[in-house]
């Protein structure tokens, strides 16, 4: 065989192998894809049949003799920790009165399988309707950029023009960079997002590693949970030290005070934050857990219990469960529910958060756990003094699914876990099994192009 046949059979060679890599690559992208798709839509999952002409209770009145916070939320989805904890944070102090506003009045996807009916609408309080909000809560929406945020948009810079504090949660600070609105400010955001928003919005001066950054009259704050803090810090600005400090000694978020630092660890991802990929990508299998809510949860805990079980951690898929088609917070948030008069949905799980006393939990969540065949379980039984609301969640986490799964939803909610005392299995096997899968059915696709040619040559050769 002559030098040049040997090249071009070796160069055939490698072009199948190339292709056969290819074809794994692509494979395992696929199916990674479809889990990644698929978990976003549970988490965030359209409303419950129904709910579009039944939910519609009136809002509450906004009186004029007190500071009011506008929490502005997405028709298309936001994240849940981001609306439900700096709306507790103001609800505590009788010195502040908070809604929720968007765009449309209409039943609206949060993260971890919840739905929020808003109180008002963008254009009550741009056209006079309500009274112009002193502070506006800005959560991390779905698809911040779009151009169906575009209102969303507009009726934040209007309101910041018109005096009022802006306080951005989370991936929030993309909403407000998307804006214009951080051109030239001082701004934080989710640890694992600085470095994209720093690419797409460079004229923003961002910071790593702080609870939160104030510029002027808008503060933005790391992920998740750090809304908590940067809530605090508001009401201490616009109510008083002494405010603050007792809403936050009630709240019980690990470490802060008034005067504490605003440094926190700087986060970067890790070997150990694989589960944060593997539960997202390999969703099949997982256990679906049904959250039962009761009329007068506190919102932080409700939304522990949304993140915790799905929106963050994406470890189980979550239906979210009510007496009724709606359920009220403990300071007036309409949470839509799919009602506990059905079958399972296939649930195998039933926790009930915010509940220590399970007589508390009412009767038609216990018949229909009852009926179904499934144990109430209260997460807040074990709760201990001084802790916060997501302490026992991720505490049950662990023990019902495994350990570095609650590190890891701690660290993507940006909440410290030093003191938290974790049992059950190491690791998430079942997501980790999956992907082992995907590994061998990509491999097995790229061998496809090579077993198929030397097949095509034997049958020439015969």
């Amino acid at each position: 065989m002559s030098g040049s046949s040997k090249r071009s059979r070796v160069i055939r060679r490698g072009g199948w192998v190339l292709l056969g890599t290819a074809l794994s690559v692509v494979t395992f992208a696929g199916i990674a894809f479809a889990g990644v798709t698929a978990s976003m839509a549970d988490s965030f999952a359209p409303a419950p049949a129904g709910s579009g002409g039944q939910v519609r209770p009136a809002a509450r009145a906004v009186p004029e003799d007190r500071i009011t916070v506008a929490v502005a939320v997405s028709n298309q989805g936001s994240v849940a920790t981001d609306v439900l904890a700096p709306y507790q944070v103001f609800a505590e102090s009788e010195r502040f009165f908070v809604y929720t506003v968007a765009a449309e009045r209409r039943v609206s996807p949060l993260s971890g399988g919840a739905h929020l009916l808003p109180d008002h609408t963008l254009a009550e309080v741009a056209d006079g309707a309500l009274p112009e909000p002193d502070v506006v809560i800005v959560p991390a929406v779905t698809d911040p950029a779009d151009a169906k945020e575009s209102r969303l948009r507009q009726w934040i810079v209007e309101r910041h023009r018109k005096g009022a504090r802006v306080l951005g949660v989370c991936a929030g600070s993309e909403l407000l960079a998307a804006s214009g609105l951080l051109d030239g400010r001082d701004a934080t955001s989710f640890w694992s997002n600085i470095g994209s928003l720093k690419r797409d919005y460079p004229r923003v001066h961002w910071q790593r590693g702080r609870r939160y950054v104030e510029d002027g009259r808008v503060t933005t704050t790391a992920g998740v949970t750090s809304g908590t803090v940067g809530a605090l810090r508001t009401v201490e600005e616009l109510a008083g030290k002494d405010e603050a400090a007792r809403i936050g000694k009630g709240l019980s978020y690990p470490g802060w005070t008034p005067d504490g630092p605003t440094a926190i660890p700087v986060h970067h991802l890790a070997v150990g934050d694989l589960p944060y990929a593997l539960n997202a990508a390999f969703p099949w299998l997982r256990p679906t857990v049904g959250i039962g809510l009761v009329d007068g949860v506190d919102e932080i805990d409700a939304a522990a219990a949304f993140e915790g079980y799905g929106g963050v951690s994406f470890a189980a898929r979550t239906v979210v469960l009510g007496a009724h088609a709606a359920v009220t917070t403990r300071h007036g948030l309409v949470l839509v529910t799919e009602a506990a008069d059905g079958d399972s949905r296939g649930v195998e799980r039933f926790v009930v958060p915010g509940v220590a006393d399970s007589a508390a939990v009412g009767e038609p969540l216990r018949a229909w756990a009852r009926r179904n065949r499934l144990a109430v379980e209260l997460p807040d039984g074990g709760r201990r003094a001084g802790e916060f609301g997501f302490d026992p969640v991720l505490r049950d986490l662990a023990e019902h699914g495994d350990r570095r799964t609650a590190l890891v939803t701690a660290k993507f909610s940006e909440y410290p876990s030093s003191h938290l005392a974790l049992t059950g299995a190491a690791w998430p096997w079942r997501s980790t099994l999956l992907a082992a899968s995907a590994v061998v059915v990509s491999v097995g696709a790229g061998l496809v192009p090579t077993v198929t040619r030397r097949a095509v040559r034997r049958r020439r050769a015969a």
